[in-house]
């Protein structure tokens, strides 16, 4: 059972984020700030994030970017999951250092599938 981190600004986000994750056999931890996601990541060591980009505050690209550039956090992957459907937002997502990408409504096979490929890379 791997731990997973999921950032998301919104609680119904998180609530239905963390049910699919948990369903797929999961342990979670939420974070509702990409400011409490670099605290998080770095105490419980995740074995995987699930980051929303559009947050108040430090956005999910800021966030990712903090994570990729300190020691402790590079090694954890990062699966964006967002709103933000554009080819170019999906191109941007990958630069930033995302294994995978994922758009909202979420598919919960699609998520976990995700899940799967960013953990086996």
């Amino acid at each position: 059972m791997s731990k997973i981190l999921i950032v998301d600004d919104s609680p119904a986000q998180l609530y239905s984020l963390r049910k699919i994750v948990e369903q797929g056999g999961h342990q979670t931890v939420t974070a509702d700030s990409g400011e409490r996601a670099l605290e998080i990541a770095s105490d419980v060591h995740p074995e995987l994030i699930l980051m929303d980009i559009v947050m108040p505050g430090m956005s999910g690209y800021q966030t990712t970017r903090k994570l990729q550039r300190d020691e402790s956090t590079r090694h954890i992957p990062i699966i964006f999951v967002t709103k933000k459907t554009g080819v170019a937002d999906r191109a941007w997502g990958l630069r930033q250092g995302a294994k995978e990408y994922v758009t909202k409504p979420v598919n919960p096979n699609q998520l976990l599938t995700a899940i799967s490929a960013a953990m086996a890379a």
